[in-house]
């Protein structure tokens, strides 16, 4: 039996005009369309289903911009103009800003002049620009953020192109680990002492230790982290807290993850990866969108038989455009095989998670146009 008869067919569009989904994480490893598909399926959702919605991208290149009519994209929702909605459906956009998110976030929770003590630490200027997993917990915090807000019907979320996809649900534990590690708590004593100086109390109670972390780090830069964490404190428990909730709404039925790859061995192998993981956190996946398949007009004829036909054609002196037609068909029947191959690693594994299967374009998508073609090919294919 084919991968077609026993892999259900996700249902795109019953997904987006579901008011039960308030919710859609793409996600995936990075070069496989999640930015475009994303905002196609919230253009979709305003369009055809009356949706407001909002589309969060984490996209550097910001070619989200470019394709919804937009100079440029920020930390704060763009309504996009001129779409064709449906009664009370809007489309708005913005771009994760990863340093002013971190900013917003000690605006909000401490007051303005330990606001303006932690943005001057040098440790917290290079933390928040360049931190590992800073990325990946911003954009949980501003998911939170806008779900908290309660303004959309319908929020589309495109994850960080990381190293890997897992990144993004990893990121809370990661930042956890960090402020619950050994070396943080120790940073923290001082502040939770009265005030006493780092380098006393480290002195005092751990001796040659200080010595050898001064070595390490430098006496500045163990400065500079010691006021960061003194600073910090009282907001630790926060972050934790509200990473916690972004968490359980992630875990909620009201969200649906959407796996998006492209027909090759180390993105079907990373949606299988993150397949697996949502499983094991108990989150909502909702099917799989396979981009840029490749698909022949007619199974007829054969690679083989083409390939045979132009060999033939080509020693008796054939039409040369016959000749390069039946050969280009037998590399798209190929091309297709292959593809097929590589999708089955992930169907053969989950074949109860629902797929689409979406044909490559002819060009890159550029304008709302394009992405209404894609939301198009995405829902009907």
């Amino acid at each position: 039996m084919s991968d077609a008869e026993v892999t259900p067919p996700l249902d795109v569009d019953g997904i987006l005009a579901d008011p039960g989904i308030r919710i859609v994480v793409c996600c995936g490893s990075g070069g496989v369309g999640k930015t475009t598909t994303a905002a196609a399926l919230a253009l979709r959702a305003a369009e055809h289903h009356g949706r407001r919605t909002v589309v969060l991208t984490i996209d550097p290149a910001r070619r989200l911009a470019q394709s919804l009519g937009l100079t440029e994209l920020d930390n704060t929702p763009r309504q996009v103009k001129g779409i064709e909605a449906e009664a009370g459906g809007e489309l708005h956009a913005m771009m994760l800003d990863m340093k002013r998110t971190f900013d917003d976030v000690v605006s909000q929770h401490t007051d303005p002049a330990k606001a303006a003590e932690i943005f001057a630490n040098p440790f917290y200027q290079a933390m928040s620009s360049t931190f590992a997993g800073t990325q990946e917990y911003m954009a949980m915090e501003k998911l939170g953020q806008l779900h908290a807000r309660g303004e959309w019907d319908l929020i589309v979320v495109d994850t960080p192109p990381s190293r890997s996809a897992l990144d993004f649900l990893d990121a809370p534990a990661r930042l956890s680990r960090f402020l619950d590690g050994r070396m943080l708590r120790l940073l923290m004593a001082p502040a939770r002492s009265g005030g006493r100086s780092m380098f006393n109390l480290v002195t005092a109670s751990f001796g040659m230790f200080s010595k050898v972390v001064q070595k390490v780090l430098g006496a500045q830069l163990l400065t500079d982290l010691s006021g960061f964490v003194a600073a910090l404190d009282s907001m630790f428990g926060g972050f934790r807290q509200r990473a916690e909730q972004t968490y359980r709404i992630l875990q909620d039925r009201e969200t649906a993850f959407l796996l998006v790859a492209a027909p090759e061995p180390d993105a079907v192998r990373e949606a299988a990866y993150f397949a697996g993981r949502l499983g094991a956190e108990r989150m909502p996946l909702a099917g799989l969108v396979l981009n840029r398949v490749h698909r022949p007009a007619t199974p007829a004829p054969t690679a083989d038989d083409s390939l045979a036909a132009a060999e033939r054609l080509a020693r008796l002196g054939g039409h040369d455009g016959t000749v390069e037609t039946l050969r280009t068909h037998a590399a798209l029947l190929q091309q297709a095989e292959r593809e097929g191959r590589v999708a089955a690693r992930f169907t053969d594994e989950f074949p109860a998670v629902p797929m689409v299967a979406v044909t490559a374009q002819p060009a890159d998508v550029h304008d709302v146009d394009g992405l209404r073609a894609i939301g198009t090919a995405i829902s009907r294919s």
